[in-house]
């Protein structure tokens, strides 16, 4: 007969010292990986006014969502304890967040992959940004796997909470929502007073609508 052990009737771990903060790190990591990311996006787009398109633009959410997943393991484990749910719930969310992107850059990869396709945008290192996100995509889901594998050494129930894991995780986190507020006044911005963005941005509408530039820039028509 099969009987539960403490840390499953607890819902905890038992993983402790370095080993067992594996996890926590991770999120860390993702929070500031993802978020880097996206600040490259945003580089290209102001540093070469290469707009991004609506493809482009769900890329950079699922980032950010997935990112959100690692910021809530990191919230919880502030209060000092952990139990397997939270680990759970962060990673599913990063998870699906990850699949949702890799799905949306393998779209928008699919859409320019006859020979002679130039791609939309520029190149990074011979790849497009779209199959850059691709490729990360996969490798997050692929290492948020190997690392629940062995979740029972790599989930502690315990968290510092003071030192460098709080003060790390508060700016990490910290920086996602600075991250988040900037894309949120950058689509704005792109969109203007419409509802959609256009499958080839020109400008940034909202100058256009306010008044402030004339000309230069055409959306779809309005439905």
């Amino acid at each position: 007969m099969v009987t539960a052990t403490d840390s499953e009737t607890t819902g905890t771990s038992r993983g402790g010292g370095v080993l067992g903060q594996v996890q926590y790190w991770l999120a860390v990591i993702f929070i500031v990986g993802w978020t880097g990311v996206v600040c490259g996006g945003l580089g290209v787009q102001f540093g070469t006014w290469d707009y991004p398109c609506p493809l482009c633009m769900l890329q950079r959410y699922f980032m950010m969502l997935a990112a959100l997943g690692g910021a809530y393991i990191v919230r919880k484990a502030m209060t000092g304890t952990m139990v397997r749910r939270d680990y759970m719930m962060g990673w599913g969310l990063a998870i699906v967040a990850c699949f949702g992107g890799g799905f949306t850059a393998w779209r928008q990869t699919m859409l320019h992959i006859l020979p002679g396709d130039k791609g939309y945008g520029g190149a990074v290192l011979g790849l497009h940004l779209y199959v850059w996100a691709f490729v990360l995509f996969i490798a997050a889901i692929t290492t948020i796997g190997v690392v629940l594998a062995f979740s029972h050494e790599t989930a502690s129930e315990t968290i510092p909470t003071t030192g460098p894991h709080r003060g790390i995780g508060m700016l990490a986190i910290g920086f996602l929502g600075l991250v988040i507020a900037i894309n949120l006044v950058a689509t704005f911005f792109l969109e203007g007073f419409h509802w959609v963005l256009p499958d080839d941005p020109a400008c940034y509408q909202l100058l256009h609508d306010l008044g402030i530039l004339d000309g230069g820039c055409v959306l779809p028509a309005d439905h």
